[in-house]
């Protein structure tokens, strides 16, 4: 049979964020317990940017596949799905939205392992897609008690918080200062391009998890250096990924504990209520291969 070939329409039509979430709550522990292989990126030099594969194979959902995006233009990814037992290709799905809801369901995932349980006071720097579907994917784990959204452009926090009420009924508002958006928030999540820090590791309130979506070198963070200092726990969804990066990280790999062992129950990501977490985004190779999967089989 000829694989079923999805766009972001279908994506946004059939993959509901509950669907997603349980697809990466398989994937996380699977690759700790050995059973998804997802080795770190591939960058192919295409010349003014790369070409960049990441591959990962899930023995006990019997697929594998790829994702591949690029750095040159920042084109459409391409995600392919083959099945293990048969060598057929069973999925296409191009376009960016799986990608971003992925990335959402493994923020929300982290989120419902490290912060403070109970209803969540969100406070969101940035306003563009990846903060929606952190938000998206967050309101299928936790109740989102409210929401107060900072970006560099006032109208896009506004249109944000509108939709976010309209669309998933959590009361949201907007704030000109991402200080006002971070303080005495239970849960923060910073989703901006800044190559600079966009807020100060003293806005953060004892108890807070932070969850960073964007740059996160030592020459290039979003969020400030001295979180290090003031994290117990700081996660990542995969350490070979983070240590793969082509410039240093601003969080050492070594010191970090994967998502994929909290999930499991291997390690606790909280040991008291007071204390502050990190959680590092950086995309498990192979999640993007189990959501298509999933999109696959819910298409059938």
């Amino acid at each position: 049979m000829p694989p079923v070939v999805f766009n972001d329409d279908d994506v946004r039509a059939r993959l509901d964020a509950a669907t997603t979430v349980r697809a990466v709550r398989a994937a996380l522990p699977a690759h700790h317990a050995g059973t998804l292989h997802a080795p770190p990126r591939v960058r192919a030099d295409i010349g003014g940017g790369d070409l960049v594969f990441t591959t990962g194979h899930l023995r006990d959902r019997r697929v594998f596949g790829f994702r591949a995006y690029d750095t040159l233009v920042g084109a459409e990814q391409l995600v392919a799905v083959w099945g293990s037992d048969d060598g057929e290709l069973r999925a296409l799905v191009h376009g960016t939205e799986l990608g971003a809801r992925r990335t959402g369901a493994i923020g929300a995932l982290a989120v419902d392992a490290a912060a403070r349980p109970g209803a969540v006071r969100l406070g969101l720097v940035g306003a563009g897609a990846q903060a929606w579907t952190q938000l998206w994917a967050l309101c299928a784990v936790r109740p989102v008690e409210d929401v107060v959204v900072a970006a560099r452009r006032r109208e896009r926090a506004a249109a944000f918080a509108t939709r976010a009420t309209a669309e998933l009924g959590v009361r949201a508002r907007t704030v000109a200062d991402p200080e006002d958006a971070v303080r005495e928030r239970d849960v923060v999540i910073v989703a901006t391009n800044s190559a600079v820090p966009v807020m100060d590791a003293g806005w953060i309130a004892a108890g807070t998890h932070v969850t960073t979506l964007g740059p996160k070198t030592r020459s290039r963070h979003e969020v400030p250096a001295a979180l290090t200092d003031r994290a117990e726990v700081i996660l990542t969804d995969s350490r070979a990924q983070t240590a793969g990066c082509p410039e240093p990280h601003l969080f050492a790999p070594d010191r970090m504990v994967e998502l994929g062992a909290v999930l499991s129950g291997s390690t606790a990501a909280r040991t008291g209520p007071g204390r502050l977490t990190v959680f590092c985004s950086v995309g498990l190779a192979g999640t993007e291969v189990a959501v298509a999967a999933a999109l696959w089989e819910a298409s059938r």
